[in-house]
């Protein structure tokens, strides 16, 4: 195993673009670190950089403590799991794992044993004899993940290997892959534009941008506190609602309603600004009816008009449409396209129990958590009211789980 550090990492094409532009990362030994970010942001690139199927403008590549910058991939020593299994399809699923060991001249009993021990970790043993063409899409990734394994790599490196199952079955190996990096112990970064891979799946998630790592966190931290509109936006599903906002000391005027912030830190962070920008994640509303008096008593609330509902069984979704200034909502339409959402309206979604009565067309009226609330200055995208404090204690708080994870997992484990 081994860390993998990046400092300052370029890559730029001939046209002078920066796919990859000044990224500073470090991903510790053992760690399973999450690349996420919209089509486009640098990912893949930055995981090709790493295995050395890319080369680096500039800066500074480090596996352990080697500098990688000009080190053949080969001499590298790293297992790659591609989108696509990038399987043999004449070779049986034992050849297919075998193939690494027996590229590197191994010997048959080595091959045989470490081949049954990798087929047994993946519960492959019955298929060895099989031909990729007879295999399920998650049987065929579960292949191409024990032709990483054999190799006895310093780290693995996914890009993108589950857009290509159903929904079903990406869960399904979510949860594998989650369970064998961790049983295993080794390095892992692991490319995705699914946010959901990356929230499930990572010790720590960093955040892409148009080639800009933005924010690098545990799952936790970058949902509570984002650091800028970009992974706000991006992090969490339904996306987080952005409403303009004028602000009135502690009060808050919005298009759904005026509001008391409740909340002094907050509103002296929003210092001399006229108009601001207000998240609120979905989940922060309810329905006002449901809402016990000591409950309401701690957030505020809001009359408005429900355009549409989607009742889903276990929980409901209401959009609530309004208006805002232009050059605020081209500011918000621009986001929803980097974000792949192609939002057609400015619209709050709003998460809503299962229980609720409320249907389309109905003037509702909403609780809204006030003490969740980000907000954020429209020309820099700035979240002015993170927590530092809170920051800390999360990555303090994930760094116990994964120590505590990864002793329970392999007991042999040193604790840092």
């Amino acid at each position: 195993m081994a860390a993998i550090t990046m400092k300052n990492i370029v890559k730029q094409y001939g046209d002078g673009f920066p796919a990859v532009n000044d990224v500073s990362l470090d991903v510790r030994d053992g760690e399973f670190m999450i690349l996420v970010g919209p089509s486009g942001c640098g990912k893949s690139t930055l995981l090709r950089m790493i295995v050395g199927l890319e080369d680096i403008t500039s800066g500074e590549m480090r596996i352990g403590e080697k500098v990688v910058n000009t080190v053949a991939p080969r001499r590298r020593n790293l297992s790659m799991v591609f989108q696509n299994y990038a399987l043999y399809p004449h070779l049986t699923v034992y050849e297919n794992i075998a193939f690494p060991l027996r590229l590197a001249k191994r010997s048959d009993e080595e091959v045989r044993r470490r081949v049954t021990e990798t087929a047994k970790l993946l519960e492959l043993t019955e298929h060895l004899e099989r031909k990729p063409a007879n295999l399920s899409g998650g049987q065929r990734q579960r292949v191409a993940m024990g032709r990483a394994i054999v190799r006895q790599a310093d780290a693995f490196l996914f890009d993108e290997p589950l857009s290509n199952l159903d929904a079903k079955l990406r869960g399904q190996m979510r949860t594998e892959i989650s369970r064998l990096q961790r049983r295993l112990g080794v390095t892992t970064v692991y490319v995705t534009h699914d946010q959901t891979e990356a929230m499930t799946l990572g010790d720590r998630v960093a955040v892409l941008r148009k080639g800009i790592l933005q924010q690098v966190g545990s799952p936790r931290e970058l949902y509570e506190q984002p650091v800028n509109l970009f992974v706000a936006g991006f992090i969490g599903s339904p996306s987080m609602n952005f409403l303009p906002a004028s602000v009135d000391g502690t009060f808050l005027e919005t298009p759904i309603g005026r509001f008391d912030l409740r909340d002094e830190r907050k509103a002296s962070a929003v210092g001399d600004r006229d108009v601001v920008l207000v998240g609120v994640r979905p989940e922060d509303f309810e329905d006002a009816s449901l809402v016990s008096e000591d409950k309401r008593a701690a957030g505020a609330l809001v009359r408005v008009h429900v355009d549409v509902t989607e009742w889903l069984g276990n929980e409901q979704y209401a959009y609530v449409p309004y208006e805002a200034p232009r050059e605020l909502a081209d500011q918000l339409r621009e986001l929803s396209r980097e974000l792949d959402s192609d939002q057609m309206r400015t619209q709050a979604v709003v998460s809503l129990d299962a229980s609720s009565l409320i249907t389309a067309g109905d003037e509702a009226e909403l609780w809204i958590n006030t003490s969740r609330l980000h907000i954020f200055d429209p020309a820099t995208g700035e979240n002015l009211t993170r927590d530092e404090a809170r920051v800390t204690e999360l990555a303090d708080h994930a760094t116990r789980v994964r120590e505590a994870q990864r002793r329970a997992q392999r007991p042999d484990a040193p604790a840092d």
